[in-house]
């Protein structure tokens, strides 16, 4: 066993016993960490709720940082650059869940009535009766994903498998690199005009960033989009205005959305709340394969940057789903698709609803939940 102290937040899954390798480990909540925790440590493992700034940091020994989440907002990245402290996070750890949660929410869109011409849009939580080919409504739609990095990738991808007839996609920061995706490229104001569905996936960036992202989603968006479009974001909160959201809702700019991450987080607007289709507590990244990807990569990190030996940590692994059903959906929705047999979103939508205060608990007493792939 190697000979660093490391802090770590307590909640990231399939952790002890792993993070030994590298040294002495402290566990603690994420958002109690404080700067006499950090003093004498040579690096932490944390995830979004630990803000790593100089007030934190600026009387440590603290060397390096992995953050088990790909995003890294929660990092004072230019602070950590001038005290030489380097870090990490994990790109791509958990796109494919997101990818899995979208489709649920698509299926679940569909089945509802929510493209059917005439049909009213039936709320989540009433039951509906398994329909033939209503999968077909999906080849009519065009699709605008904004950010096309690891998970909005994935997203597109799970798109396509869903049969959606177009996919359209703003990136201002691979357009200009000339890191072209096979979908696409347009000026965000297009892909509002064009989308019947509009998805966010981009990091929080707020200026003087080159492509700041902070209120993206803002009033002018709103009013772009085509009437009665679909909104989903699960990427940051704050890339969405609450106030124009609920604005677009109510007048039916938007007539459904998909929300996982809020302003103010753990706070969620109630107002908002109740005006969500699919509203969950940011857990669209939270399958266990994608907990378990950001857990592996973080310690990788952690023992690469001390030039230590990273491979006991290409056991960590979930656990395997009893019964081979992994997430024991509520209700019937599990009959609409083979899909939401893995993952159906009613649960996690109908206790955020329930118990709105209880949004850390739930995030970090979640389920286990394998993705489509690994359970069948």
């Amino acid at each position: 066993m190697a000979n660093l102290k490391l802090v770590v937040d307590e909640a990231i899954p399939y952790l002890r016993g792993m993070a030994e390798h590298l040294g002495t480990v402290r566990y603690l909540p994420g958002a109690a960490i404080t700067a006499a925790d950090v003093a004498d440590a040579d690096a932490l493992v944390v995830r979004t709720r630990t803000r790593c700034h100089e007030a934190l940091l600026a009387h440590s020994r603290v060397r390096f940082i992995a953050t088990a989440t790909i995003g890294y907002d929660h990092l004072d990245t230019a602070w950590l650059a001038k005290a030489g402290i380097a870090w990490q996070n994990c790109p791509g750890c958990n796109a494919e869940s997101v990818a899995q949660y979208f489709t649920s929410c698509m299926l679940l869109l569909a089945a509802h009535g929510c493209w059917h011409e005439g049909a009213t849009l039936v709320p989540l939580t009433q039951a509906v009766q398994p329909a033939e080919g209503w999968r077909e409504v999906f080849a009519r739609l065009t699709l605008g994903v904004v950010g096309v990095g690891h998970v909005g990738t994935a997203v597109c991808q799970a798109a396509e498998r869903l049969g959606f007839g177009r996919i359209v996609a703003c990136d201002p920061p691979r357009a200009e690199r000339g890191d072209l995706p096979r979908w696409p490229l347009l000026p965000l104001d297009e892909v509002a005009r064009q989308a019947d569905v509009i998805t966010l996936h981009t990091p929080l960036a707020v200026a003087p960033a080159p492509h700041p992202t902070f209120h993206l989603a803002h009033a002018a968006f709103f009013s772009q989009l085509k009437r009665g479009a679909v909104f989903v974001n699960s990427s940051r909160g704050e890339v969405a205005c609450t106030e124009a959201l609920l604005q677009a809702l109510q007048c039916g700019t938007v007539r459904a959305a998909v929300v996982d991450t809020w302003e103010h987080e753990p706070q969620p607007s109630a107002a908002l709340l109740r005006q969500c289709f699919i509203a969950t507590p940011h857990i669209a990244g939270y399958s266990a394969d994608g907990k378990a990807n950001g857990t592996r990569m973080a310690l990788a990190a952690v023992a690469r940057h001390f030039g230590l030996d990273a491979t006991p940590f290409a056991a960590i692994a979930p656990p395997t789903p009893p019964q081979g059903v992994p997430y024991y959906p509520e209700g019937h929705a599990w009959q609409l698709a083979p899909e939401l047999a893995a993952y159906d979103p009613t649960r996690d939508h109908c206790l955020l609803l329930e118990q709105p205060d209880r949004f850390e608990t739930l995030r970090s007493h979640y389920p286990l939940r394998r993705e489509y792939h690994a359970a069948h």
